[in-house]
């Protein structure tokens, strides 16, 4: 009986010690990152539908898939995330669709994005996708503050990168790699954050 009862209360408490685990590592990682020197993968925020109509111009936002109302105002809540812990950021990367670029201002209205190609979706060509992801890995190398960089993509492009699908809203924070295995990933992913 007192067996049962012990079991019936460690399974009371666990939802508890669960969301305490879950704020404890929601501090690290705004720690980490207060710190600066890391790179910060983002997607664009909800833009409903997939792909881009056929035709759609890069030049010419009205031809793509653009951010919604509900994609804005999650831009601009994590706006309020990173400014409320203070996170410095000192540059951002968009890819050059303009739901990337829209998520940018909505989300860092103090630094202008810089349009990067590397972070581009990339039809089914493994050769340009392999030298996108080397330009990835070496800007990220490079970095080394002051604040934090932030790039700012698509889920594809983040999967390719890290081997992680991204939630939306989340951010991920992300070193290059110490391993030796030349099979490995070169980028590692030390922390993420859900920011919606």
């Amino acid at each position: 009986m007192l067996k049962r009862l012990l079991v019936l209360a460690a399974l009371c408490l666990m939802p508890y010690l669960y969301d305490a685990s879950q704020a404890n590592a929601t501090e690290a990682t705004w720690a980490r990152l207060a710190t600066g020197g890391y790179t910060i993968l983002l997607t664009h925020a909800n833009a409903p539908g997939v792909g881009d109509p056929p035709y759609f111009d890069l030049e010419d936002c009205s031809t793509q898939r653009n951010l919604s109302d509900r994609g804005r105002q999650l831009a601009r809540r994590y706006s309020v995330r990173f400014a409320a812990r203070s996170i410095s950021i000192s540059r951002v990367y968009a890819s050059r669709w303009c739901r990337t670029l829209e998520t940018a201002s909505n989300t860092f209205p103090n630094v202008e994005a810089e349009p990067l190609e590397a972070l581009d979706l990339v039809d089914d060509d493994p050769a340009v996708l392999a030298a996108h992801m080397e330009t990835l890995t070496q800007l990220i190398r490079q970095f080394r503050g002051p604040g934090n960089q932030v790039m700012i993509t698509h889920p594809e492009i983040v999967e390719a990168l890290t081997g992680v699908v991204p939630r939306e809203g989340e951010a991920l924070v992300v070193t290059t790699s110490r391993s030796k295995d030349p099979d490995a990933s070169q980028i590692d992913v030390v922390a993420s954050q859900l920011l919606n």
